[in-house]
């Protein structure tokens, strides 16, 4: 772990100019997206650009794969302007410096990976030595001295995006395909950047799993803090899906790091239409950032819980809680998917014909009769966690730890890090009541709250009461615990949001995938739109289903490519066979 101390300060970036837009610093967070048109389309470019605009977008993102598109991008921006819209447009680029170079004279901001700008091509097993990687940042320096020069020709911004599923194969052999991978394959930019004094940029670490993806930002804001540098940072969950699930996975990921006051600009990624993506966008900055960003919360860092990297809090097992068992759900109105029903005139937990009381930890030492028992620690309203208590604990008491919605994450983190301290391994089920009326407000807060303590290893169940909306809260926590990987009970589903490169319609392709494969349990099918989100961004995904051509699909199992070019419209027809002919396809129960 690098100076954890330094994890510990506030984060605040620098401000940068986008255009007219200001954006880092103490500025509110800036909300943006992409569009998912031709990018050649001019006329239907525009017209999605201004909806965007009018939802509430600060920037818009235009995929630029070559030149043509590149040139398209003056013509798009004039037709904005003449119809009064000044805002920052991004170019897209991936593979391809020269349309990088052009397009850093016509747009506010430029978005490129660095894995494509590494050239080496080691194998799996080759490390390179010191000079070798030494002689390899100076071959990136000579590929992107040309673009720098004329971004500081023209003020343009660059983001050095860094993805989880592309990262080059020189950074994958020396760190792994991991946080500290993506980091150090941004820092090795950055200190290229800076070498050639180039000031004006934009970081991101995405990855379509937010247990990847927290870490990674974390751990980016320490080694700048460590490098007393501070760039500001764009933030997203990738290929977060659609619907609830989608929203679910983005306000974990996106929201665990803003309430820990890190992010100047966020994407949320929908297979939907963009204009939802700045509606739920905004959501999620309503919901979880002050107006004032002077007011900010400082890093909730605890030395015994490590912010860089998912470790589960080691446990013992009991009655299916903890040890290597998934986390448990709790629900109060006797919902059947629960594990355990409480039943609030015995007040005890019903586990099929089993029952256990709950009770206050300041009754234990009375309650002598119960070998097996939910211990009740309440965190007072100013986050007092009275750890003497942890005395009276049995080895087969479950710690119940009780907070209310309006207590900062960090007061639970800072219980839990006593318990760790106190050598305490009885499991812990998180007890938390919100009274959000607004469903969307009350997702995003508990998609947040629960995220946060998942990607740190925290807990080991969910008991979540909401009174305005009860009957949905048990299938919101077993989502979130789906979103997370912690527990899987559903298909679990990547989709890109589609962009211009996406020559077919991924909105209906992934609501037919879905529709075909939802009661495979367990199975992780990507639905990607072309070969740049591809096999790279599929993650683990089990199956791949990525466009390959104007109404054309490409098939994968894991990674490797089985039926290339299939026809659209016979493309979900093939993935079936495809599951079947490895043995895992099962067929749909009656209903």
């Amino acid at each position: 772990m690098q100076d954890d101390k330094l994890f510990n300060q506030p984060f605040i970036s620098r401000t940068i100019q986008v255009g007219h837009l200001t954006l880092g610093g103490l500025n509110p967070i800036r909300i943006q997206s992409m569009t998912t048109t031709n990018t050649l389309d001019t006329k239907a470019t525009v017209s999605q650009a201004v909806r965007m605009i009018e939802a509430g977008a600060e920037l818009v993102r235009i995929t630029s794969p070559g030149l043509k598109e590149v040139e398209t991008l003056s013509v798009i921006k004039n037709a904005l302007k003449s119809q009064g819209y000044n805002t920052p447009l991004i170019a897209d680029i991936h593979f391809n410096p020269k349309a990088a170079e052009k397009a850093a004279r016509i747009v506010e901001k430029i978005r490129i990976n660095p894995g494509n700008y590494t050239g080496v091509k080691s194998g799996n097993n080759i490390k390179l030595t010191e000079k070798e990687n030494r002689l390899e940042t100076e071959k990136i320096s000579e590929k992107i001295s040309p673009l720098i020069k004329i971004c500081k020709e023209y003020g343009t911004v660059i983001r050095v995006g860094v993805n989880h599923g592309s990262l080059s194969r020189r950074m994958i052999n020396k760190y792994g395909n991991t946080p500290l991978g993506m980091v150090e394959s941004a820092m090795e930019f950055l200190k290229i950047c800076e070498g050639l004094q180039f000031h004006n940029l934009v970081l991101s670490m995405k990855s379509s799993n937010f247990k990847i993806m927290v870490p990674a930002y974390r751990l980016l804001v320490n080694r700048m803090l460590e490098e007393q540098m501070d760039y500001p940072l764009h933030l997203g969950v990738t290929e977060a899906g659609n619907g609830l699930d989608g929203r679910i996975k983005s306000s974990a990921g996106i929201g665990t790091l803003l309430k820990e006051g890190i992010g100047d600009t966020i994407r949320v990624s929908l297979t939907e239409e963009p204009e939802n993506e700045i509606y739920f966008a905004n959501s999620i900055v309503k919901t979880l950032t002050p107006a004032n960003r002077a007011i900010r919360t400082k890093n909730p860092y605890f030395s015994n819980i490590n912010p860089f990297e998912y470790r589960k809090r080691e446990t013992t097992e009991l009655v299916g809680i903890g040890g290597d068992k998934p986390p448990v759900v709790i629900s109060t109105n006797a919902n059947p998917k629960a594990d355990f029903v409480f039943d609030q005139f015995k007040n005890r937990l019903q586990e099929d014909e089993k029952s256990y009381a709950l009770i206050n930890a300041e009754k234990r030492k009375l309650s002598t009769s119960e070998t097996i028992a939910f211990i009740e620690f309440i965190i007072s309203a100013d986050n007092d966690f009275k750890k003497d208590m942890l005395k009276e604990l049995k080895s087969n008491d479950v710690i119940m730890l009780k907070s209310v919605a309006d207590q900062n994450i960090s007061a639970i983190k800072k219980c839990i890090s006593e318990i760790i301290e106190c050598g305490v391994k009885n499991p812990i089920v998180l007890k938390r009541d919100y009274r959000s009326s607004n469903f969307d407000d009350y997702l995003i807060l508990l998609s947040a709250d629960v995220g946060s303590l998942l990607v740190d290893g925290l807990i080991d169940g969910l008991w979540i009461n909401n009174p305005t909306f009860s009957d949905q809260t048990t299938d919101l926590c077993f989502r979130v615990l789906q979103s997370s990987g912690s527990r899987i009970t559903a298909t679990e589903y990547i989709a890109c949001p589609s962009c211009g490169r996406t020559k077919f319609n991924i909105q209906k392709a992934f609501e037919e995938v879905k529709i075909a494969t939802s009661h495979l349990i367990g199975l992780k099918i990507a639905v990607m739109g072309c070969i740049v989100n591809g096999p790279g961004e599929m993650a683990d995904a089990h199956y791949g289903y990525v466009g390959s051509g104007d109404g054309k699909v490409s098939l994968y199992k894991g990674r490797k490519l089985i039926n290339h070019g299939v026809v659209e419209q016979d493309a979900v027809k093939e993935l079936i066979s495809l599951i079947k002919l490895y043995g895992q396809w099962k067929e749909k129960p009656a209903d």
